[in-house]
């Protein structure tokens, strides 16, 4: 029941004037007015949160129902017949006759993966299987190195160009001419002389899907593991044409072949075998060009040699003195460097120098300016770098004699 007015405690004495009582009211009225306002903001603050711990509730008892269902299994449709699909569970490789809605069947067709309940009945059709760790080898965004990056390979350059780029840029020069466009490209030489930075170069100038790898990674432990995944890796350059796939360090997988009899050695034999079937095998590759590199050019199994999986095999050897004085200056366009320093007498000097020593010489040098306090590099840092270098090369050669 709500208050009279002879209940309410009135702010003002019954003897105060007329004027007095109405402004002490107003007071009260206005006290009254903020006092609404915080509780209306206050109001407004608890639905919100009341709002959110709905939505909570709502997202719990969703998840608390999808834990108590069922568990879904996996498997295979083997045929589609009249009287419904038939099926085969992974794990168990137990067959069943099952029928699905018009809907799902048209959808489906040999070898798609479905999701099963319990009683076998398809309910949901799954993507293909594709290893996460082959999709996950493409190259999204471009290395940053171009063909202008790359010193003293100008015929290597020329090849992977023409093996490479050509074959996806201009295909109608090769059907006009009657040939096949090369396959694959091996580059081999000592380490340090650029065969990875020409991959990385052809990925940045091509506008194909780039996967790139090292061939330790299609080397593991479960027998079939490593076959799979090469499966899936030139099944992802499918669904992505054109595609190039690069593999660094081949001779992890592609090692002559001997007579050993351990586990370690046939699973590797099976995943090159599985490598030489992509790269040359009944199904036609399509638009996908493979590049492989390698220091061990000696060591690789003669099968994976031959024309028609690698047609073109290169050699990059350590730079020439011209190719040196290039890669010098490509290195220090961003450096200070000084009036003194001679690119020529620099490359005459470093006859045994690869790409890489070069790069580590420009590097090494500048510290050596960093070290001095100054701003500018001399002529007499790079003469410094490259017989710490020298020496450092020294150092490991003897340990390595001495193991």
């Amino acid at each position: 029941m709500s208050d009279t007015v002879e209940d309410v405690d009135l702010p003002y004495e019954e003897e105060q004037s007329t004027q007095e009582k109405i402004d002490l009211l107003r007071e009260r009225v206005d006290v009254l007015e903020t006092q609404n306002e915080e509780m209306r903001d206050k109001l407004i603050d608890a639905n919100a949160e009341n709002n959110k711990f709905q939505q909570k509730l709502e997202r719990l008892s969703h998840e608390n129902k999808k834990l108590k269902q069922s568990p879904l299994f996996v498997a295979t449709v083997q045929e589609i017949t009249d009287e419904g699909v038939i099926i085969k569970q992974h794990g168990n490789n137990q067959e069943a006759l099952t029928e699905v809605t018009d809907d799902m069947r048209s959808g489906l067709e040999p070898d798609a993966r479905v999701a099963v309940n319990n009683s076998l009945s398809v309910v949901k059709q799954l993507d293909k299987e594709t290893d996460v760790r082959a999709r996950v080898m493409q190259v999204e965004h471009s290395p940053d190195v171009t063909y202008a990056d790359i010193g003293g390979l100008d015929d290597q350059l020329v090849e992977v160009r023409e093996t490479v780029e050509m074959p996806l840029q201009q295909p109608d020069m090769f059907r006009e001419v009657g040939i096949d466009p090369p396959s694959g490209v091996l580059l081999h030489g000592p380490p340090g002389t650029g065969k990875t930075l020409l991959a990385k170069a052809v990925a940045n100038q091509t506008d194909a899907t780039f996967i790139k790898m090292a061939g330790s990674e299609l080397v593991h432990k479960f027998i079939g593991e490593g076959a799979k995944l090469v499966r899936d890796l030139f099944e992802v350059a499918r669904e992505n044409e054109p595609a190039v796939i690069f593999i660094d360090e081949i001779d992890a997988i592609a090692a002559k072949r001997t007579e050993s009899k351990t586990s370690g050695d046939a699973e590797v034999q099976r995943t090159m075998m599985q490598l030489l079937a992509e790269m040359d095998g009944f199904d036609e590759r399509g638009e996908i060009r493979l590049i492989a590199a390698t220091n061990r050019f000696d060591m690789l199994d003669r099968a994976i040699l031959r024309p028609g999986r690698f047609d073109r095999l290169i050699e990059v050897p350590k730079p020439d003195e011209t190719g040196r004085e290039k890669i010098f200056r490509i290195h220090t366009r961003s450096m200070n460097v000084a009036d003194d320093v001679d690119f020529e007498a620099l490359a005459a000097d470093t006859e045994a120098a690869s790409g890489a020593d070069v790069k580590a010489i420009c590097t090494e040098a500048g510290m050596f300016a960093i070290r001095d306090d100054r701003t500018e590099v001399r002529m007499d840092d790079f003469e410094e770098a490259w017989a710490k270098i020298q020496a450092e090369d020294e150092d490991d050669t003897v340990s390595v004699t001495f193991a």
